[in-house]
């Protein structure tokens, strides 16, 4: 006997619930390409995606993943032997990096290990041990979907700074943008890359890459351009130029309407639901962690991302055994742990298209888990998230 029937919640951090609305703005017959309603489509989401860049810069779109958004980033501004710095504060700048030394580019990395942010002290005495400037670029995510922590951006860029280095400051946004706030002019971000997946409430295959005036500039004499990738080609005054080739029609359809959707929000409001109903999480995992089998992975509760929380469990007790239960007897789909936490961890994400009924249902399916399992917890993890919202929450 199960309690699951009904609609499914997708609680993994990628791809996230993709909103009805998406959906049927995309269930409609292909148009022609070349002209008409698809070439002003491609406009405003081009300059949409700005708006929620924060730049002034140029937005590209990739049908791509967001390790092809990675790919097209290096490819437009490094050259073959150049040295780019990884920041590493989980998995996913690391494979931002894996791909730069495949592409010919050599790699170092500043490690910050799986639990903790990225030092921007230790960023800066690196640069600043690089006196003739050999390295290009800093490689650094906002948002590690992997390990749950978000890093100091603005820190980093100061880092730079202090050091007086010239590299560029690229950042990964995959796991933030539309789901707290990214100012990439006024941190003085040169390039950010992110996915559809996510916050963007897009199915799966868009990947887009926002370019600041010293990106522009580098690439320029960047001689690891590929013809699909290249911006150059990109920035040409034929529509198919924009895509190298047939647009990912339907796609950029269900784009339209989640940029509208996001907008017609607002993004401060859309960062601030974001942000109450991550720290709903947290309050129900703090309280779980009583029970002393979970506990963050983050150490530092500043540090703890408002897209996705990373819990780790106890040695011995298997986190497939929580996952499988939510999931076939409460219809809830939580995160796995990947990387050097595999089969250590779950995850529980709090990103795009969601709301307290669907945050609320998760954990208290989550805390059904601990208890028909028997697994040490402290009680009411659903109930601290409830007060919570309560209190933040007033009538109007």
């Amino acid at each position: 006997m199960t309690v699951r029937n009904g609609r499914e919640f997708l609680a993994i951090p990628g791809p996230t619930n993709v909103p009805d609305e998406v959906l049927n703005a995309m269930h409609r017959p292909a148009i022609e390409i070349y002209s008409g309603a698809l070439v002003d489509i491609t406009a405003r989401c081009l300059a949409d995606l700005k708006k929620v860049f924060r730049t002034e810069g140029r937005a590209y779109i990739y049908a791509a993943n967001g390790h092809g958004a990675w790919e097209a980033a290096l490819s437009n501004v490094l050259s073959r032997g150049d040295t780019v710095l990884v920041l590493q504060s989980g998995r996913f700048a690391v494979g931002w990096g894996e791909t730069a030394a495949v592409m010919g580019a050599k790699v170092e990395t500043v490690a910050a290990g799986w639990r903790e942010a990225v030092d921007p002290a230790a960023v800066e005495a690196r640069l600043r041990e690089d006196k003739i400037g050999r390295i290009k670029a800093v490689l650094v995510v906002q948002v590690d979907t992997a390990s749950g922590v978000v890093n100091d951006i603005p820190a980093i860029r100061k880092a730079i700074d202090n050091a007086g280095h010239d590299a560029l400051l690229m950042v990964d946004t995959i796991a933030s943008l539309g789901t707290m706030p990214f100012e990439m002019d006024a941190w003085r971000v040169d390039v950010a890359v992110t996915g559809s997946q996510k916050g963007l409430m897009t199915p799966p295959g868009l990947g887009f890459v926002a370019a600041g005036p010293r990106a522009a500039a580098v690439h320029e004499t960047a001689d690891l351009r590929t013809r699909y990738w290249d911006w150059t080609l990109r920035n040409g005054d034929q529509h198919y130029q924009i895509y190298c080739g047939t647009p990912p029609e339907h796609l950029m359809f269900g784009l339209r309407k989640a940029l509208d959707m996001l907008l017609e929000e607002g993004l401060e409001n859309v960062f601030r639901r974001h942000a109450l109903l991550a720290e709903a999480v947290r309050r129900a995992v703090a309280v779980w962690a009583e029970g002393g089998a979970l506990e963050f992975n983050i150490h530092d509760p500043a540090r703890r991302a408002d897209s996705v929380t990373t819990i780790l469990l106890r040695e011995g007790l298997e986190p497939r055994r929580i996952r499988e239960y939510c999931e076939r007897h409460c219809g809830v789909v939580l995160g796995v742990g990947i990387g050097e936490l595999t089969g250590k961890a779950l995850r529980i994400a709090h990103m795009g298209h969601i709301n307290a009924p669907m945050i609320l249902g998760t954990l208290g399916s989550v805390e059904v888990s601990l208890q028909a399992l028997g697994i040490p917890h402290g009680n009411g993890g659903a109930q601290a998230a409830v007060d919570w919202l309560g209190a933040s929450l007033p009538p109007e």
